[in-house]
Order: C-alpha cells, then sequence, then structure tokens
C-alpha cells in the first residue's frame, strides 16, 4: 500500500468521523448543535475535497 492509498483512507475514516459527528449533533439537538452544525459541516465537505483531490491524484499517478 502506498503513501497516497493511505491518505485517501484516512481521509476517507476522517469524513466518515465527521459525517457522525454532523448527525449525533443534529440528532441531540439544543444549543451546541445551533452553534456548531455550520462549522462541522464545511469541515466535513473540506475533508471530502481533500480525499477527492488525493484520489483524482492517484488515479494520474497511476497512469504516469
Amino acid at each position: 500500500m502506498n503513501i497516497i492509498t493511505m491518505l485517501v483512507v484516512l481521509a476517507l475514516i476522517a469524513a466518515v468521523g465527521t459525517l457522525v459527528w454532523g448527525v449525533g449533533s443534529m440528532a441531540h439537538g439544543g444549543s451546541y448543535d445551533r452553534e456548531h452544525s455550520e462549522k462541522i459541516m464545511f469541515t466535513r465537505i473540506g475533508i471530502q475535497a481533500v480525499a477527492f483531490i488525493l484520489i483524482v491524484g492517484g488515479l494520474i499517478y497511476s497512469m504516469i
């Protein structure tokens, strides 16, 4: 397993963890959800963007 594969796996695990965190926050509700839901969402989107870039980069690297 090369470094790009490991980074993709870590990014995907981080995205799933952030998704679970956000859903748990939303399910619980309250002031924590009102204060942090937008930040959690943008964090998840950022992590997913990094994972996507790593996947595309890995595909391009494997074609060289």
